[in-house]
């Protein structure tokens, strides 16, 4: 037996429906406890950012900061995961992420949330690629679609009770915000116990090498560029010497992070998988999927809380259409790929809707009818429904099982690059015009611009008086809609993406041989070695 050939074996397990959903429910009560929560703190954020005497620029950088460590921590858990056993791996995740939690709770000062919040997305990074890996070891590819519908599901629950439980949690004196991170801890310590008598899977041991220095250097690469967008425009000019050095220095480290990805023998990001069209065009649409998903929806619940001057809660209750629109495109589209086998005409699909959805939700202002942005809300999440998941299983349909865990993780490291750059520029972005609107309607008013429009805290509308609480809102929701129109053209770029991928047609079992299509993509990407790929379809 050769080496390729006992991964294989390790990887490509056949289960019934019953033991699959029984495998499953731990690993989707533990995504559903990393979703709560990263979401419960959606609508707490601009209450939270308030009292610990924050700007629009830690705003940005609490959520970056998580966006971050999941992006670069994800390759990592996607590696491990092809050596070692998924299931402590999954559970170590989990308690990392609850840990992350609990300190973020404890939290004093702005800072003190960042760091902590780094933690919670070491965590996340695995949780994301854990679970897609797991998933896709136990599912074959034909059946993965229903499957990953359940997963959007929970996702979408999640998604949609976090906001509102943060939402009350912050309304209610007794509480307070603090509890947005404790609530999650009960539902942790029960997805360990669930994952341990559930999760069953066979332990591939080999000797483990990880690509440090290559995971340093991509790290360090994306973190001093999101610095350098972050307070380019703002403590310097974006053409400066300060501009020059930073983005000269991530290019520099870019370049190193490439030149020790190819040589390494084990790397982080496999630089080969790039050799596979469907692998990089899936790559491109899903940094531009997590711009728009990340990027722009991330500030939904500070636009209605700031611009609208809505509660925690009715934030919450306001942002379901976008939620309700995911829910249910990613269950229905997922059964009728499994049902069909064909996946590609969601992609473009949901592409287009993205991109419509973003371009509609520019026209934002502050007294725009709720009833119209509804219908802009639903758009954006049918889109990202049809997409988020669809991208992954298309690339897990081209690899082996013995590439599962890294295909998996490049892409999920992707989506959360392309999140944590379109946080950190579009906060930029946001915190700019609304610095200028403010300053604009000030000077309307005959009053000269102040603090209250120079990036210092968030305002609280409801302490201002009639007339600048009018200026401040209407800034904020002029701001809002810039940003959701800049992030139009990346769901453009997902669109043209999509439409380039060959679509074939998925596998029915994980052992199955790939299509001779498929097959000559993935030896180009193994650099010639088609017996390296046969060997690791085949038993």
């Amino acid at each position: 037996m050769t080496q390729a050939t006992a991964p294989s074996r390790a990887t490509a397990v056949e289960m019934t429906h019953p033991q699959i959903l029984e495998a499953l429910s731990g690993l989707l009560l533990g995504m559903f406890v990393a979703i709560l929560s990263s979401t419960v703190v959606s609508n707490a954020l601009p209450r939270i950012i308030t009292e610990l005497h924050g700007g629009q620029s830690a705003y940005t950088w609490v959520v970056t900061s998580t966006l971050l460590a999941t992006t670069a921590t994800t390759p990592i858990w996607g590696k491990l995961a092809d050596l070692t056993s998924k299931k402590i791996l999954v559970q170590l995740a989990l308690t990392v992420f609850v840990l992350g939690s609990v300190l973020a709770g404890l939290s004093q000062s702005t800072g003190q949330l960042i760091a902590c919040r780094v933690l919670q997305g070491v965590g996340a990074g695995g949780l994301t690629a854990l679970a897609q890996v797991i998933m896709a070891t136990m599912i074959a590819p034909r059946e993965r679609g229903r499957y990953s519908g359940y997963l959007g599901a929970v996702m979408a629950v999640g998604t949609i009770g976090g906001p509102l439980i943060g939402g009350v949690i912050v309304d209610t004196d007794w509480l307070g915000w603090r509890w947005c991170f404790y609530v999650g801890v009960p539902f942790a310590v029960l997805a360990l116990i669930v994952l341990q008598k559930t999760l069953h899977l066979p332990v591939v041991r080999r000797e483990t090498k990880i690509d440090w220095w290559g995971a340093t250097l991509i790290t360090a690469a994306v973190s001093l560029l999101l610095i350098w967008v972050t307070l380019a425009g703002d403590k310097y000019d974006w053409l400066s010497w300060q501009s020059a050095v930073m983005v000269a220095g991530a290019l520099l480290l870019g370049v190193l992070a490439v030149r020790v990805e190819n040589r390494a023998s084990e790397p982080m990001i496999p630089p080969r998988l790039f050799r596979n069209r469907t692998i990089t065009l899936a790559v491109v649409a899903s940094i531009a999927v997590g711009v728009g998903m990340f990027g722009a929806s991330v500030f939904l619940g500070q636009y209605f809380q700031i611009s609208r001057g809505e509660s925690p809660t009715m934030s919450g209750l306001m942002t379901l259409p976008m939620i309700l629109g995911l829910l249910v495109s990613s269950t229905v589209v997922g059964r009728i790929i499994t049902n069909t086998g064909r996946w590609k005409r969601y992609l473009v699909a949901g592409s287009a809707l993205l991109t419509a959805g973003f371009a509609l939700m520019g026209t934002l202002r502050y007294d725009t009818p709720y009833w119209q942005l509804s219908v802009y809300m639903a758009l954006i999440g049918i889109g990202l429904g049809m997409t988020m998941q669809n991208l992954v299983l298309a690339v897990q349909n081209t690899v082996g099982p013995h590439e599962l865990g890294a295909a998996s993780s490049v892409v999920a490291f992707f989506r959360s690059l392309g999140g944590a750059i379109g946080v950190s520029a579009l906060g930029a972005i946001l915190g700019h015009k609304v610095k200028d609107y403010i300053a604009d309607g000030l000077a309307g008013l005959g009053i000269p611009a102040g603090g209250s429009g120079s990036g210092g805290t968030l305002p609280n509308v409801h302490t201002l008086p009639a007339p600048i609480r009018t200026v401040v809102e209407s800034a904020y929701g002029h701001g809002a809609g810039d940003i959701f129109l800049a992030a139009a053209p990346f769901g453009l770029i997902a669109l043209i993406a999509v439409c380039f991928i060959r679509e074939v047609p998925l596998r029915r079992h994980n052992d199955d041989p790939l299509t001779a299509e498929v097959e000559r993509e993935s030896t180009v990407a193994a650099g010639g070695g088609a017996a390296v790929v046969r060997t690791g379809i085949r038993d």
